[in-house]
């Protein structure tokens, strides 16, 4: 995910979980840009696109803030824009930074209904007799796992994610990839990881994530 989707999704993220409330001053285009590593010229083009979107109102002389009409504006949006845009490789590395480190959040947070919906998708997945259900339910642990965390904006880019996995480029890079032997692995993998979950084992947890992510990777895109 480049720094201009993310500075994107970020924005959006904030309004849609009410972080930032209407009204609220947003930061400045020189910290975005600072923070970023973006042009304030990218930055004010980003800021452009919500303007136009009505999520956001803009003062010369004053500064950025959330629209009084930044709910009925999110209300009209499909998810976040760009989705349909991300290639499979951009993804992994997306799923690399950001799931290893929810994983201290999803432990401190998760209830015994998260685990049980863990699961229950460990349960499906295992049970799946094509790979699209297979598919269907690996993508939906890595959502309770999301979810476990109880943040808001959290599970806002993890349905980003999975919008992007219901793609045609991703199913067909999976269905190359994903042997019946390495569906076998993965569901190892994932039941080992939620036993470290259950343990609130966040080490060990994040390590099997990481690993975990990085097997898909590799039969998926050879690196």
């Amino acid at each position: 995910m480049d720094a201009v989707a993310l500075l994107r999704e970020t924005l959006i993220g904030n309004l849609r979980s009410r972080t930032w409330r209407a009204g609220q001053r947003l930061p400045t285009e020189r910290a975005l840009s600072e923070e970023y590593g973006l042009s304030r010229s990218t930055v004010r083009r980003v800021l452009l696109d919500l303007k136009r979107r009505r999520l956001i109102t803009q003062t010369v002389g004053s500064g950025t803030y959330v629209s009084e009409h930044v709910q009925d504006a999110l209300a009209e949006m499909t998810p976040i824009n760009g989705a349909a845009a991300v290639s499979p490789a951009e993804l992994m590395s997306a799923r690399l930074v950001l799931e290893p480190a929810l994983i201290e959040m999803a432990i401190g947070n998760a209830t015994a209904a998260d685990f049980v919906r863990m699961d229950e998708c460990n349960h499906h997945a295992e049970a799946a007799t094509t790979l699209e259900a297979f598919e269907k339910w690996d993508a939906a642990l890595h959502d309770a796992i999301a979810q476990a965390a109880h943040n808001g904006f959290i599970t806002g880019v993890f349905r980003l994610m999975t919008e992007v996995r219901s793609q045609g480029e991703w199913g067909v890079m999976k269905r190359r990839s994903a042997t019946p032997e390495r569906r076998v692995e993965y569901q190892a993998e994932h039941r080992a990881l939620v036993a470290a979950l259950k343990d609130r084992d966040v080490d060990r947890a994040r390590a099997l994530c990481i690993a975990h992510l990085l097997h898909v990777r590799t039969n998926m895109l050879g690196y």
